[in-house]
């Protein structure tokens, strides 16, 4: 193997943006921050909130039913 080639591996400490949550990993990087981490994030605190986009669903439908009735009267 070649020597000295390879980028250092060192241990960096990754800062959230959000919450200002700090711990330590090793990386390539000097410095690293995130926008969201498993502290702030919905899906890990249990904030999760499902999206209800059945009546959008439901509105393109009609929206696109009418188009396209439109178009077969054009023709």
């Amino acid at each position: 193997m070649k020597q000295d080639i390879h980028p250092k591996y060192k241990e960096v400490t990754v800062n959230c943006a959000n919450c200002g949550n700090s711990f330590v990993t090793r990386s390539t990087r000097s410095t690293i921050k995130v926008d969201i981490c498993n502290n702030c994030h919905p899906f890990y605190t249990g904030k999760q909130t499902l999206v209800d986009t059945a009546g959008r669903v439901e509105r393109f439908n009609k929206r696109f039913a009418k188009a396209t009735v439109g178009q077969h009267n054009a023709s």
